[in-house]
């Protein structure tokens, strides 16, 4: 097989680049995935990622080593292996992080970067339900729309937010992220709107692409420092080479682009060298600069019912199920979570550093189902840790997953912020309407003392989990450390880029599956641009 440009991935960033460089009859485009077509129905139905996830059917089920910061747990990391990627099995959370993220990227040397730059190409993707202003765009792929289901409780949070000080926000993408509100998810008529089906779906009948499932490519081929194709496994586990007259873009993610990169020879010499690897090209930034964003979830037993009561009983899960099936409406259309809040930890701060995740109920393992009370859930992540990590090889063989050390919760100040986001927590739900809905602070429980810093901390280190936002290990920029230039061609290479969420030089404030389509259309203006 042969083709202009072969794409590695199909996921949030891979389907925009296929569906946009596939629009030019005159490019032959083919999309590798490792996994399969997203026939799985639970992907599409909104509240289905508590089906999809922890699934080896559509996930990488990938798990960190453990972690010093965790008090050496390990934690799930769920990647998406199926057409569509993360966006398939996220929480269908449209956020784009501030103004100040992508400002802050062009001023490390990225030009074309900034915050007016890339706005544009977020309003391209997207076709807001609210309509078109100067921050939200209604004529692209990607539908957004507002929650079609409301809670008293997630109601009563961001009354009781506004009680304790925080401004009510109806648009975080809009010019100021800061305040509380509701969030905006990807869905189109109640049915999920994963990167799939937003740019491939539109363009699967273009006779000029080639989309190949379980292709899990393990090789990028080379002549000298020329890309030249990449070597894959077929499902019936046969080598296959698609060659690349133009180039090769990898769209793996924070996990899988790196790997690939270092089992072709392209990365940290001595970690090559340890695995038999020749070196193509010695570029140590290669795993490194992993960032995540951590999350501490505090759960509220409750005196009134919640979504917890609705689906604890056959009779309740037939009626939202019908609900669905009926209106497309009800729970089932529900993301993972409803409201929200971007909030500053310290006053000297100038944009928020933490944000809020709350849900109208309350799972222990949201695989097994809801917890058998009646409870709501605020999650609290840190939005710019200081804390790096790294993606480190274990074999030369492409089957075997990497080392995952995120190294969280290692610097002064991410402690700080992570205990002062808990306390902020506690603190919200000390207000009016939630007081008279609460009856038990069920996690951290009571007995926690609050603005114990060391006590807060130890339970944080037993307690918090990772929000499945990794990015940076193939970072952005010219320094020593930098994978990718401005373009997304990587150092030393010619024909090869990279096009995901690794390529950040730093971690968005906020969900990364808006920023990962949005660096999808970028590298599509590169690509085509420099045709």
């Amino acid at each position: 097989m042969e083709a202009d440009y072969v794409i590695v991935g199909a996921g949030s960033a891979g389907c925009v680049i296929a569906n946009r460089l596939s629009a030019d009859p005159k490019n032959k485009v083919v999309l590798l995935e490792a996994g399969g077509r997203d026939w799985n129905p639970w992907i599409h139905i909104p509240v289905g990622y508590f089906k999809t996830i922890h699934n080896p059917n559509v996930d990488w089920c990938y798990k960190t080593e453990p972690d010093p910061g965790l008090n050496g747990r390990s934690i799930e990391w769920p990647r998406g292996k199926v057409l569509g990627g993360s966006s398939s099995l996220n929480g269908l959370l449209y956020v784009r992080g501030q103004p100040q993220d992508y400002d802050r990227w062009a001023q490390m040397g990225n030009r074309g970067w900034a915050w007016d730059d890339v706005l544009p190409l977020f309003k391209r993707s997207e076709r807001n339900e609210r309509g078109a202003d100067p921050y939200h765009g209604d004529q692209g792929n990607l539908s957004v729309s507002n929650m079609r289901i409301q809670r008293p409780i997630t109601d009563a949070w961001v009354a009781a937010a506004q009680a304790a000080g925080y401004k009510f926000n109806p648009d975080y993408n809009g010019a100021d992220q800061e305040g509380v509100g509701f969030f905006q998810l990807t869905a189109r008529n109640g049915r999920r709107c994963s990167s799939a089906v937003a740019f491939l779906n539109p363009a699967r009948n273009r006779d000029n692409l080639d989309i190949v499932t379980h292709a899990q490519v393990e090789r990028i081929e080379l002549d000298g420092t020329r890309v030249t194709g990449v070597s894959y496994r077929d499902r019936g586990g046969n080598w296959q080479v698609v060659k690349a007259r133009k180039e090769v873009i990898l769209s793996g993610g924070s996990i899988n682009s790196p790997q690939l990169l270092m089992l072709s020879g392209i990365g940290e010499a001595a970690q090559l060298h340890e695995h038999g690897i020749d070196v193509v090209a010695d570029l140590p930034g290669v795993g490194k600069n992993l960032q995540d964003h951590l999350q501490a979830r505090l759960v509220y037993k409750c005196n009134e019912p919640t979504l917890n009561d609705e689906v604890s009983s056959l009779f309740g899960q037939a009626k939202i199920g019908l609900k669905y099936l009926m209106f497309r409406a009800g729970p089932m259309t529900m993301a993972a979570s409803l409201a929200t809040g971007f909030m500053k930890t310290r006053d000297d701060l100038e944009t928020p550093d933490i944000q809020f995740h709350v849900q109208p109920l309350s799972a222990e393992n949201p695989g097994k189902g809801a917890d058998p009370f009646s409870a709501f859930t605020m999650s609290v992540c840190q939005l710019r840790p200081e804390s790096k990590g790294e993606i480190r090889l274990v074999s030369k063989d492409g089957k075997t997953y990497p080392k995952i050390i995120p190294n969280y919760l290692s610097t002064e100040t991410d402690c700080r912020t992570v205990v002062e986001g808990v306390n902020i927590a506690r603190r919200i739900a000390r207000h009016a309407p939630l007081t008279s809905k609460i009856s038990e602070e069920y996690r951290p429980h009571a007995d926690l003392p609050m603005d114990d810093y060391d006590a807060t901390l130890d339970w944080a280190r037993n307690n918090t989990a990772s929000i499945y936002h990794p990015t940076g290990t193939c970072k952005m920029g010219s320094d020593k450390g930098a994978v990718v230039d401005e373009q997304l061609r990587v150092h030393g290479i010619t024909g090869l880029r990279v096009a995901d969420c690794s390529i950040m030089p730093e971690i968005v404030s906020g969900n990364t599956n808006a920023p990962a389509i949005m660096i999808g259309e970028k590298a599509s203006d590169l690509i085509l641009g420099a045709a």
